[in-house]
């Protein structure tokens, strides 16, 4: 686990289970979401595991192995991309810029060890050199409309959601007192959940393919082939569907407890025999929307059937068609 010198801010509560390491909140956590979708503050994502790769052919030599097209991948266009096994099943998900002469990854935290293993078992006769940078460098994420300025040197990830930047670890602190307040991660999880953007290890499971949870349309180049698992990527697209799919739930607020990540969905249907047709993934309480969740169930479930989560009642909203 890497723990972040944040940590020792006014109020900072630690996060517990995947995201262990960094603050959970700083005790407000509705004050916080609303901060993050005004865009203000930060939040510390410095858990995240960081790889870097460098080297004349790294771009060509990425192709070769992400489901994403980043051969001619223009310096500062952020993109992600996946990793697949030989079946198709989601392994890694990786989160790139290249800045012209180096390409910066961040990944869940914890699994930049299986992914430099894979690169460096890929490597041949390429002239690319992949590292660990996590030691060395911290990810934090901006909002879209932050104002807060970035060292020019560093390496940033502009998307629509915001920036995510890759600091020198040992300048979190300093960077911290110019860009705050200080955000936890909870804020940003239950943002990340209302946008419907899936994570690594929430979201998936082994069997996961990239059908199922609308990452075709980030991570996924339909055009390209040559990397692992695409037999599968294209056999599913082209001739058949996938076996379950991403939901998005509101929850009934009169509940206290939050469904945890592989708490059962259920039909909740009157006359229906209260069948389970999936899980929950990720559950979050938003500022704006009351009780939130995202769950994987099976295709044939009916869109607007009401479902249970637990024994939470739970209206659907549908993410990736059946």
């Amino acid at each position: 686990m890497t723990k972040s010198p944040l940590l020792s801010l006014p109020g900072a509560v630690p996060a517990e289970g995947p995201d262990e390491g960094v603050a959970a909140h700083y005790g407000d956590l509705f004050r916080e979401q609303r901060a993050l979708a005004n865009g203000t503050g930060f939040v510390d994502l410095s858990h995240r595991g960081i790889v870097t790769v460098s080297g004349q052919d790294r771009l060509a030599w990425l192709h070769l192995l992400l489901t994403q097209h980043v051969e001619q991948l223009p310096p500062h266009q952020a993109t992600e991309a996946l990793i697949l096994s030989a079946h198709g099943h989601i392994e890694h998900a990786l989160y790139l810029v290249d800045d012209g002469a180096t390409t910066w990854i961040h990944v869940e935290p914890g699994t930049q060890t299986a992914l430099l293993g894979y690169l460096e078992s890929m490597k041949f006769f390429y002239r690319v050199e992949a590292v660990d940078a996590t030691g060395a460098y911290g990810l934090v994420y901006l909002p879209a409309g932050s104002i807060t300025q970035v060292d020019a040197a560093w390496a940033v990830r502009e998307t629509p959601y915001g920036r995510d930047v890759f600091v020198p670890r040992d300048r979190l602190e300093e960077f911290a007192q110019a860009a705050g307040p200080a955000i936890g991660v909870l804020a940003h999880e239950a943002l990340r959940i209302e946008a419907h953007r899936p994570r690594l290890g929430l979201e998936t499971d082994h069997r996961t393919i990239p059908h199922e949870l609308g990452w075709l349309d980030s991570a996924v180049h339909l055009q390209k082939g040559c990397y692992r698992g695409q037999e599968t990527v294209a056999r599913v697209q082209n001739l058949g569907r996938p076996p379950r799919r991403l939901v998005f739930l509101h929850l009934d607020g009169s509940e206290v407890h939050l469904p945890a990540h592989g708490a059962a969905v259920r039909i909740a249907e009157d006359g229906d025999d209260g069948r389970t047709v999936g899980f929950v993934t990720s559950s979050a309480r938003h500022w704006e929307l009351g009780p939130i969740a995202l769950a994987l169930v099976k295709r044939s479930t009916p869109e607007r059937a009401t479902l249970l989560a637990e024994e939470t009642a739970a209206a659907q909203e549908t993410v990736v068609a059946p």
